[in-house]
């Protein structure tokens, strides 16, 4: 599974491009440019791992620590605080020994998981990565935090709905290993801001009515015209800045979005069963079948993620379907529901046919390629967003000597493309005259391509 990035590229490569502070705008470049070095640099994650017999546990016993990168790039950094030590009065590392707790506790206490992997592998957390670093991200071992830039982005370890989205990236690896693409890569994305809710929820000890279904909410800074990153209950709802634009999310099978970027877009259609989840939550607690998110649906969908029928390449219709059957188990009353959530958004579970048939196809990223040109096009990241860079190969461009000497010494046919896209990380397409050359995850970018497509995008 690998690398999963909170804020979605697309996001960060709208404000590196459109915000009028050039500070700001470096900012989400740096981050991007950071995010392609950790993927030409990755160890190969760890193997997921099926059939771990599950335990009780209690948070407090199990190993993790908070560490500090003091704000450098060396991973996993400077211990900071242990499980059960004493606050240290640095907010980033407080927060995040809190987020740790809490996720560890959901998952130990309500569903009987011992930590991500089922057995009891110990949470590393690294904050103050980077410098004024945009993202939070899994990177297939351990959780990672920036501190955000100061002006759009607020430090990532602030919402503990963030700190959940990450660990629960983890949980998907181990549990299901869900592929990082088209609609199993929206699952991934869903599974993570399901289960983070619950833990928000739970800490907040409020009931599927009373929550506010904000994803991220606090990530941005005064100034911002914006709630949070997303909305559960209402995809597509979250902001709508000057800077940032209008929120992308999809809430309803009919509006999938097809497309080659953002990893088939696993950030925008990932509304799509997070509404579901929503509908299934709030219509399970009105009928009084499981009073709070994590004991009514969150168990039904944490049955169907820790299914072994569950495949990496599941689709919605697939996902939904199994989601059902662990409700019938509950009774007809919950299946009803359950079954009512998903239809509302389009899905209709376990059909036979699969949604993927109707809407999962690649669709084009809609730019005609330009000639006489080098392209890149940088997609995925935990904010979704788009960056598009193009260096002409004639005219008065500084940048096209080297980039013509680049060309030359890749050969495109050798690099690895066959690589996984890791969550909430890029992906990057080369287009070389009007032909695509390579589309690679991050992870696989060789030293030549990392230096070519910074150079392209002005990185």
């Amino acid at each position: 599974m690998g690398f999963c990035r909170f804020i979605p590229p697309y996001l960060l490569a709208r404000v590196a491009a459109t915000h009028t502070d050039a500070d700001v705008s470096h900012c989400c470049q740096d981050t991007l440019a950071i995010d392609a070095h950790l993927r030409a640099h990755r160890l190969a994650p760890p193997p997921v791992v099926h059939g771990a017999e599950p335990r009780h546990v209690v948070a407090e016993e199990d190993a993790w620590t908070v560490f500090t990168a003091e704000n450098g790039t060396d991973l996993p950094g400077r211990p900071a605080r242990s499980a059960g030590e004493p606050a240290t009065g640095d907010p980033a590392v407080d927060e995040a020994h809190a987020g740790v707790a809490a996720s560890l506790a959901l998952f130990g206490e309500v569903y009987d998981r011992d930590s991500y992997d089922g057995r009891g592998a110990p949470v590393v957390a690294t904050v103050h990565y980077g410098v004024r670093y945009d993202n939070a991200f899994w990177d297939g071992r351990q959780l990672v935090f920036g501190d955000g830039d100061g002006r759009v982005f607020a430090r990532f370890t602030k919402p503990i709905d963030v700190l959940a989205h990450e660990f629960t990236h983890a949980v998907t690896q181990y549990a299901a290993g869900l592929a990082y693409q088209g609609q199993s890569g929206a699952l991934n994305e869903s599974m993570s801001d399901v289960f983070a809710a619950c833990v928000k929820q739970r800490v907040l000890g409020q009931s599927p009515a009373d929550a506010d279904w904000l994803v991220g909410a606090g990530i941005f800074l005064p100034g911002v015209n914006g709630r949070a990153l997303r909305s559960m209950a209402e995809p597509g709802t979250a902001y709508d800045d000057m800077l940032l634009g209008r929120d992308p999310q999809v809430g309803h099978l009919d509006a999938y979005v097809q497309t080659e970027e953002d990893n088939g877009g696993v950030h925008l259609n990932s509304g799509i069963p997070n509404r579901a989840f929503v509908l299934a939550a709030t219509g399970l607690a009105a009928q009084g079948i499981g009073a709070t998110s994590w004991e009514g649906a969150g168990r039904i969908w944490y049955a169907a993620l820790t299914d072994p029928a569950l495949s990496p390449r599941a689709d919605f219709a697939t996902f939904a379907g199994l989601t059902l059957a662990a409700a019938r188990t509950t009774g007809p009353s919950a299946a009803e529901v359950v079954e009512e959530a998903w239809r509302a958004v389009g899905i209709v579970p376990a059909s036979g046919r699969g949604a993927a048939e109707a809407a999962g196809a690649e669709g084009a990223s809609g730019a005609e390629p330009a000639e006489d040109a080098v392209e890149v096009r940088r997609t995925g990241g935990f904010a979704g967003r788009t960056v598009t860079g193009l260096v002409p190969l004639t005219g008065e461009d500084p940048r096209a000597r080297e980039v013509l000497t680049l060309l030359d010494r890749i050969d495109f046919a050798a690099v690895s493309t066959g690589d996984a896209p890791q969550p909430d990380r890029f992906v990057y397409s080369v287009i070389v005259h009007g032909q695509e050359q390579v589309r690679v995850p991050e992870q696989s970018l060789t030293p030549e391509l990392e230096r070519l497509v910074h150079l392209v995008l002005d990185d």
